[in-house]
């Protein structure tokens, strides 16, 4: 576990998965937060652009961020917030039976130009199916504790 900002460095990965994403929990997702036909079910997502039963994208975020959770980030001790995202794409999508994984990578620190005591991290995370294809593309910020004021 990553303690503070200092303990960092630009290129560093994290990974974790999978997770599988079964029928019954897209069907689920779906029906509370996402109801498109195509998330629905086989029937409904007939004559859709998809064609078949397919994840939502909040769906493949939510378990992109179970991914990261539990580990596929530096976790600061539960210290660290998410602060915005820059860019999100689903480039694939996520059908049933899918195990997903994501691998993290540091693409820049610095320090927090309003508060010292906190490091910026900006980090790329991507989302892979058990094919290798990716399902979701995602750069964020992340603010976390820094040891001293530097």
């Amino acid at each position: 576990m990553i303690d503070y900002f200092e303990d960092l460095q630009v290129g560093q990965r994290f990974r974790a998965g999978p997770i599988v994403v079964t029928r019954e929990r897209i069907i689920s997702f779906g029906e509370e937060f996402d109801p498109q036909p195509m998330h629905l079910g086989e029937a409904q997502s007939e004559g859709t652009l998809a064609g078949e039963l397919i994840a939502s994208g909040w769906h493949t975020s939510a378990v992109t961020m179970r991914l990261l959770v539990n580990g596929a980030m530096p976790r600061w001790q539960g210290k660290g917030i998410g602060a915005g995202v820059e860019s999100l794409s689903w480039p694939n999508p996520v059908r049933p039976g899918d195990a997903l994984s994501a691998e993290s990578e540091i693409l820049e620190l610095r320090r927090s130009k309003s508060n010292p005591l906190r490091g910026v991290m900006r980090i790329r995370s991507v989302t892979t199916n058990q094919h290798g294809q990716t399902v979701q593309i995602v750069t964020a910020t992340m603010i976390g504790p820094c040891r001293t004021a530097g």
